[in-house]
């Protein structure tokens, strides 16, 4: 009985250790539930959605009374409004007023009661060299700047952003094939949920086209069904969406903000209703926005793959030593039976 009673002792002493070992490592157990609410938490905190910005009255948008051209934001449309207002505005102007005169002192002058005998010249030299030569001076005169803005709309820089604007009977589609190639489809926003920072009544739409400010934007416009016409006045920007053909412009907006635009060709009954939005915003908000449609920005797919890359280049190194160093010690464990 002592015996026995002996053994038990001595097990209870040699299982006493373990027991010890097993209650210093119970308490490790809880310290990894903490882990669980942090990663509830991340995945509770969602990323707010992009803020789009509001409309500016009397920018990007018709002025209720207004006569002349919407306030430019691009360098063509700089110079194209130049054109307009310094060079061809004072030329019909000065041409409209003379041939009025000219008309008003023919009536008075050679009216039946001051003329009763008509004149019979026939020909006069030095008139008809004036009216030859001032319409081709006029012309050339319009001609020059006229084929260096034409010059300039058609050298494309080599661009920053590519979208494709496809026009489908009644509504736009947009693909950003260099941010992950996602898509979206723009119709006109109905006046039961339009809200005031949508923009104005037949020109709010549910998606905008966003790109970022003082970068190059190369569109490639095409249709599905019949033709359309993209056109934003603030980028003295329009571009006919033909189907089965690929027709490119661009344009480069040097100040952010909201600016809209329509159709600008007769495509079907609902033709009014086409309307165009382009949000310009910096480069951060534009990347923000890129990422909340799904997309990515040019680059990033590499600059993740890089950092992986390194670990796994890191852990391949000892896992090609391993086995050399197994086979060093293989001979020394199977020499030992050879010598017994």
């Amino acid at each position: 009985m002592k015996t026995f009673k002996t053994m038990i002792m001595g097990l209870a002493l040699a299982l006493a250790p373990a027991a010890a070992m097993a209650q210093d490592a119970a308490p490790a157990a809880p310290a990894a539930a903490p882990a669980a609410p942090v990663a509830g938490a991340e995945a509770a905190v969602a990323k707010p959605a992009f803020q789009h910005m509001a409309p500016t009255a009397d920018i990007g948008q018709p002025i209720p009374g207004g006569f002349k051209l919407q306030p430019q934001v691009t360098q063509i449309g700089h110079d194209a409004q130049w054109m307009h207002d310094s060079l061809l505005m004072p030329i019909m102007t000065i041409m409209s007023i003379f041939v009025l005169m000219l008309l008003i002192w023919v009536a008075i002058r050679y009216r039946a009661a001051a003329n009763p005998v008509p004149s019979k010249t026939s020909h006069n030299t030095l008139i008809e060299v004036v009216w030859t030569l001032a319409p081709v001076l006029i012309l050339l005169v319009i001609a020059v700047p006229s084929i260096r803005l034409l010059a300039h709309q058609y050298a494309q820089p080599k661009a920053d952003v590519t979208i494709k604007v496809i026009g489908n009977q009644w509504y736009w589609t947009y693909q950003y094939p260099d941010n992950g190639d996602f898509e979206l489809v723009s119709n006109l926003l109905p006046e039961d949920k339009r809200k005031p920072e949508d923009g104005p009544r037949l020109l709010a739409v549910d998606e905008r086209v966003v790109v970022p400010v003082n970068r190059v934007v190369k569109l490639i416009v095409t249709s599905n069904d019949v033709i359309h016409s993209f056109a934003v006045p603030a980028f003295w920007t329009k571009m006919d969406a033909v189907p089965g053909r690929l027709n490119e412009t661009w344009f480069k907006a040097e100040k952010e903000g909201l600016y809209f635009g329509q159709c600008s060709e007769l495509c079907g009954a609902r033709h009014g209703y086409m309307p165009i939005a382009v949000e310009v915003v910096s480069d951060a908000k534009y990347a923000e926005w890129v990422r909340s449609k799904g997309g990515k920005m040019p680059g990033e797919g590499e600059a993740a793959a890089a950092p992986a890359a390194a670990p796994a280049a890191a852990v391949a190194a000892p896992a090609e030593t391993a086995p050399a160093g197994d086979n060093v010690a293989e001979p020394a464990a199977t020499s030992q039976p050879a010598q017994n």
